[in-house]
């Protein structure tokens, strides 16, 4: 027996609302709700709803991002930022959320859906270190 994923469950959710009125939208929400309940499911709601709103930003070209810095991120590297991020992902549109974390020292942390781009010097130091100490 094979289990449903997360991602499956969101995806279903998708395609089952998709294009629906608003009275149609009612009965989509009360099938989901008895189904995950059947399943006995509503503890992964909260991921499930995330993935949801994964899948829905794709379908609709977007791109969420968070941003982890040291300083707050000056415009024109916002600017460069998102048209760097539009690139990468095909994006009509980018989303960034903002966290201040001092510990960065400089550079910044990106988190785009399950990616993880590390522009920090930490890391930077951290894959010098580990050349450096490396077998020849």
């Amino acid at each position: 027996m094979s289990t449903i994923s997360n991602n499956d469950i969101a995806k279903a959710i998708y395609l089952a609302s998709k294009d629906k009125s608003s009275t149609e939208m009612h009965q989509v929400h009360k099938k989901v709700v008895e189904f995950l309940t059947r399943k006995k499911f509503m503890s992964r709601v909260a991921v499930i709803l995330e993935q949801l709103k994964k899948v829905i930003n794709f379908e609709n070209g977007i791109v969420s991002a968070t941003v982890l810095s040291a300083h707050r991120v000056h415009e024109k590297e916002e600017k460069d930022l998102v048209h760097f991020l539009k690139k990468r992902y095909s994006a009509k549109e980018v989303e960034l959320t903002y966290i201040l974390d001092q510990s960065l020292i400089r550079g910044i942390r990106l988190e785009v859906n399950d990616e993880v781009i590390d522009l920090t010097v930490r890391n930077q130091i951290n894959q010098l270190k580990e050349y450096l100490i490396r077998p020849a």
